[in-house]
């Protein structure tokens, strides 16, 4: 969240209260699908032993038939046989065994097989002789195998190729080539016999034990493919039902009937080339896409076709996001390296954040996601080796929470490095001293090396909504990590007075003073951008990282999507855009921040987290109005001459245009909040359009925001050509991050099941997790 409009001025609250958010049904296709592999699995596995089991053993009828017959069976056994059952008890455990039950047909030539187990010894015994001799020759041919000069010989063949006893070689085929590879330990089908007394026993065994394998593996293959289409039948079923439930859009109960009458997805384009060049790209104007604005879903998109053709477009594209990510680091590592920030002109280093290594940290885990482990381990040799807050003087408490601890803590949460929670955790006890105040509010600086913490003077010391609001998701996941549960009561606390304070609409003015221990509200001025916007946020997260358990949360959070709805969704004229007003004394103000782009990510997980489900009309209300709002927020992109959004757009009434960029908040400063939006509603959803914004969005950045050293801020977006020397660290930790994530189909990224993200975009795994 950003306090103040301006395009510079200190670093203190540049960019207040931010929000973000994530993932849906794809999650429950893959629980379905890990269910249904197990279920396979098992089954197989319980098939198989059933067959082993009853041909080793035979079934309740062979012991009736074996009792019948006992006498005359000893008899018959009493001479070879019955000397080779001796010997196999030391030969072979399964011979020991089958020897103490009742013999079937395959037992009786296991038992036979005693002695041919010493003639297949000999023969290794020979083989390896001729081995050591050199004779690789000879030793191919006592194990079975073909060696050059054979007639069946086949380069391309393994040593392990077989030549059966009637001379037909079998390497690709035939019952023994299921042996292949088995290196001859005990390989039936890899020995030629020229011997008279063993050829004879053994090709009689090895006959007869080839039928009543070929008809087992018959019948487990029949059984297993029953139980593979069983699988794949659910599979597709699944699949179906979840494509039905990513197109509901704005319409209730849409099913396959419903969607059938949609036409196709018209936008797929093909795969992007490795060396596209981006300083060819022009901006495509504004005012397309119409059939998204009110929030409705167009298309079909229950193909499976189209969703996979997305999938491989996205892949093509996320390359070049991640080479984006490879030009900054590569320059911050060169010119900047442990210092808060680079600057991308004049490739000079700043420490304005304390000298934390704010850019560094604040990356760490977009190096992870992006598979970027030699840097982010590069990077965790710093934070070891150098990161101290022992110099640290005053800071903002919000942005270093967001920013420093968010990023320390998704670092660990992902590598299990405990360097990074000991450094979150010697971070936390600095910052959280900033809550020892008479209400338990925190201030909003604090100095980290004494401990003094204060209001902001040009705030008229008064507490900020979005930074009180805005520090559980990170305390609660460090309490947890540490076992210090200090750190969640103190931020939960802030949440229990809010829920006290909240106004009967659900809306919280943005500013609340103190008095003695009572907080009230200071000033009407209601907003979702700079200065309110995260608080709503963390309203969901915090119920979501808790395991959708703390219903507080969720109450607040849906009384508010009441009063926004009741009063802030606004319509622009002449089009009837979606936007979300201000609000100040009563009247509405027709703007809206970049910053309330978030709404659009969060309005769409509140949805699809609804506990009153996604068919309920509460859930599509609100799924309906994330879609209008992104489309609005993807028009503040398009209808500039650069396709880059300003600060926030006004959009006034009556003059013809829905929307103008205002004279006082022009530029850009690379912020996230419509590529965060673009990511959940893809995410959510399964439309591609997402992506198709997203990536006219990161064209526009690549073209006129990348410099030599990085990419820096746009001075004006109807203004190309004037990019200033200012690289805020967020744009590493959520513009690239989201928009790699929003190309990436691949991601181990769940939020929706297994991970939440903080207000700067770093993930870390829900509880329940």
């Amino acid at each position: 969240m950003r306090i103040s409009n301006g395009s510079s001025g200190n670093n203190i609250g540049r960019r207040r209260g931010t929000p973000r958010r994530k993932t849906g049904t794809g999650n429950m296709i893959l629980n379905q699908k890990s269910i249904l592999i197990l279920v396979a699995l098992c089954a197989t596995i319980f098939s198989m032993g059933l067959i082993v089991g009853t041909r080793i053993f035979g079934t309740p009828e062979d012991a009736n038939k074996n009792d019948n017959s006992k006498n005359n069976n000893n008899n018959n056994s009493n001479g070879g046989a019955g000397t080779g059952a001796s010997a196999a008890q030391h030969a072979s455990p399964l011979v020991a065994a089958t020897s103490k039950v009742a013999p079937s047909d395959i037992q009786n030539l296991i038992l036979e097989s005693a002695r041919a187990e010493k003639f297949e010894r000999e023969l290794e015994n020979l083989e390896e002789a001729a081995r050591k001799r050199g004779d690789k020759k000879l030793a191919a041919h006592l194990r079975g195998g073909l060696a050059p000069g054979d007639v069946n010989y086949n380069p391309h063949h393994a040593v392990d190729d077989v030549v059966e006893a009637d001379g037909v070689g079998g390497g690709g085929g035939g019952d023994g080539a299921m042996y292949a590879g088995d290196n001859g330990d005990h390989n039936v089908d890899n020995v030629q016999h020229n011997e008279g007394q063993g050829d004879s026993m053994h090709n009689h065994f090895v006959d007869a034990l080839k039928r009543e394998m070929k008809r087992d593996m018959d019948k487990l293959a029949k059984g297993e493919k029953k139980i593979i289409d069983g699988f794949h039948k659910a599979e597709d079923k699944a699949k179906d039902a979840a494509m039905r439930l990513r197109g509901v859009g704005g319409s209730r109960g849409t099913g396959s009937a419903a969607t059938s009458s949609l036409p196709m997805y018209p936008y797929m384009t093909s795969p992007i080339s490795a060396n596209y060049d981006f300083s060819h790209y022009e901006p495509l104007g504004g005012s397309r896409f119409t059939e998204y604005k009110e929030g409705d879903s167009p298309y079909d998109l229950t193909s499976t076709s189209i969703l996979h053709q997305s999938d491989e477009l996205a892949r093509s594209r996320r390359y070049h996001v991640l080479g984006a990510m490879k030009h900054v680091w590569k320059n911050y590592k060169e010119f900047a390296f442990g210092r808060d920030e680079l600057h991308p002109i004049s490739k000079s280093a700043t420490s304005n954040w304390g000298g934390m290594g704010t850019t560094l940290v604040d990356s760490l885990d977009t190096l992870w996601l992006m598979g970027m482990k030699d840097e982010f381990w590069e990077g965790r040799d710093w934070v070891r080796d150098n990161l101290s807050h022992d110099h640290v003087g005053q800071v903002s408490g919000f942005e270093t929470t967001i920013r420093s601890l968010g990023g320390l803590l998704a670092a660990y949460d992902f590598s299990k490095d405990k360097t990074f929670l000991d450094k979150a955790d010697d971070l936390g006890s600095r910052l959280i001293k900033a809550y020892d105040t008479p209400s338990g509010l925190p201030h909003g600086s604090i100095n980290l090396r004494s401990g003094v913490s204060s209001n902001f003077g040009w705030n008229s010391n008064a507490y900020i909504l979005a930074e009180i609001g805005t520090q559980q998701v990170e305390y609660r996941y460090l309490a947890r990590a540490t076992g210090k549960e200090l750190y969640e009561k103190k931020s939960d606390h802030v949440f229990e007075i809010l829920h006290d304070m909240q106004p009967a609409d659900g809306l919280f003015p943005q500013n609340i003073r103190d008095g003695y221990g009572s907080p009230s509200f200071s000033g009407s001025k209601i907003s979702f951008g700079a200065m309110g916007d995260s608080t709503y946020e963390y309203m969901l997260k915090v119920w979501v990282q808790g395991g959708k358990k703390e219903d507080m949360y969720r109450e607040m959070w849906d009384k508010a999507m009441m009063g926004v709805h009741d009063q802030l969704v606004q319509k622009t004229t002449p089009n009837g855009l979606t936007f979300l007003a201000d609000r100040d004394n009563g009247r509405i103000i027709r703007k809206m921040d970049h910053l309330a782009c978030f709404m659009g990510g969060a309005l769409a997980l509140g949805a699809y987290t609804d506990p009153r489900g996604l068919e309920s009309d509460r859930a599509q209300r609100d799924l309906k109005t994330a879609k209008a709002l992104t489309y609005t927020c993807y028009q503040m992109y398009a209808r500039t001459k650069t396709g880059i959004a300003p600060e926030f757009m006004e959009f006034p009434s009556g003059n013809g245009d829905d929307m103008q960029v205002p004279g006082s908040a022009h530029f850009y400063i690379l912020r996230p909040e419509t590529v965060e939006a673009f990511y959940y509603l893809n995410k959510l959803t399964g439309d591609p359009i997402y992506r198709e914004w997203g990536w006219e969005v990161f064209q526009s950045i690549e073209k006129y925001c990348k410099t030599k050293y990085g990419y820096g801020s746009l001075k004006d977006v109807n203004n190309p050509g004037f990019v200033e020397d200012r690289m805020e660290s967020f744009f590493m930790a959520e513009t690239l991050k989201y928009l790699y994530l929003l190309f990436d189909p691949d991601s181990e990224i769940d939020p929706l099941n297994k991970h939440v993200f903080n207000t700067e975009a770093h993930p870390v795994r829900i509880f329940e997790n």
